[in-house]
Parts: C-alpha cells; sequence; structure tokens
C-alpha cells in the first residue's frame, strides 16, 4: 500500500463525513464540509502527483483514483440535492454529470478489454474543475451561484462525453 492509494482511500472515505456535515443544520457545519471537500480535492491532485513523483504508479492506483473521484463527485451531489431540495433544473444538472461518469466508465472498461486507453481530455480536466467548484460552492451557497456553474459543468460532461464517444471507431465495429 503506497502513500497515493492511501491518499486516494482517503478521499472514499471523506465521503460519508461530507454528506454528514452538509445533511446537518447551520452554517458553520457547512464551513467545515468546504473544508473537508477542499482536503479531498487537494488529494485528488497529490496522489496522482506523489505516484509519479515516487515512481508509486500502480494498476491498483490507475483503477482507484477514477473510482473515488466519480464516488466524491456523484455522492455529494445527491447528498447536496436532496439536502437543500434543489429545483428540478439543478438535479438535471447533476444527473446528466452522473451519467457522463457511468458511460465514460463503461467505455475505459470497454476499451480495457481491447489493451486500449482513454486519453483525459483538456477539456475533461475543465470539466473536472468546473465540477469541483461548482461542487465546493454548493457546499456553502445552497445553490445561488453553485447550480449555475453546475450547468457549466453538465454541459462540459456532455461535450466531453461527444467527444471520446464520437472519437472511438471501436465503438462502430461488431
Amino acid at each position: 500500500m503506497t502513500i497515493p492509494n492511501l491518499l486516494t482511500l482517503g478521499r472514499i472515505a471523506m465521503l460519508p463525513i461530507l454528506l454528514v456535515l452538509v445533511w446537518l443544520p447551520g452554517d458553520g457545519v457547512r464551513w467545515v464540509a468546504l473544508a473537508v471537500f477542499c482536503v479531498a480535492a487537494v488529494t485528488d491532485f497529490l496522489d496522482g502527483w506523489l505516484a509519479r513523483r515516487l515512481d508509486q504508479q500502480s494498476a491498483f492506483g490507475r483503477m482507484l483514483d477514477p473510482i473515488a473521484d466519480k464516488l466524491l463527485v456523484a455522492g455529494l451531489l445527491m447528498g447536496l440535492a436532496t439536502a437543500d431540495d434543489w429545483p428540478v433544473w439543478g438535479v438535471v444538472a447533476a444527473v446528466v454529470i452522473v451519467l457522463r461518469e457511468i458511460l465514460l466508465s463503461g467505455l475505459r472498461e470497454h476499451l480495457a478489454a481491447r489493451a486500449a486507453a482513454l486519453a483525459v481530455s483538456r477539456l475533461a480536466k475543465w470539466k473536472t474543475a468546473s465540477q469541483m467548484i461548482s461542487v465546493a460552492l454548493l457546499i456553502v451557497d445552497r445553490g445561488q451561484y453553485g447550480l449555475p456553474l453546475l450547468w457549466v459543468a453538465a454541459i462540459l460532461s456532455v461535450m466531453t462525453a461527444w467527444h471520446y464517444v464520437a472519437g472511438l471507431p471501436s465503438l462502430r465495429e461488431p
């Protein structure tokens, strides 16, 4: 078990804590949730950086890191939507993001079976950044600024999913 993998597992372990914090009443608790979320977001950067820097990249880490990211974002979106009673248009944006993540996970699994990989595009990195920032805002603002930015993330999610799916000739093969 390497330090990068422990950081990734720690990110997964933070999700239940975050969910409890966003469901508890009070603005002060939300600021604590934001701090925990920021630590989780930093571990997302740090685990990959350390794995490369310490030459501790592993198949387990490559598999676990995107799962941790998806659990964190999808879990928090569901938790925030239920805790704050989001309007339908906010829930739709969250569903679009979660569906994209499921689609891309399946696509990566399909490609792995063919010994191929799906490289992360620059636009996908912007999508991830907009998701993380919108979730951070949603934790403390209950949707005022976070929901519009969540729609930016949802639009980028659709664009990146289309980019990945349309660019793969292996999906058109029998």
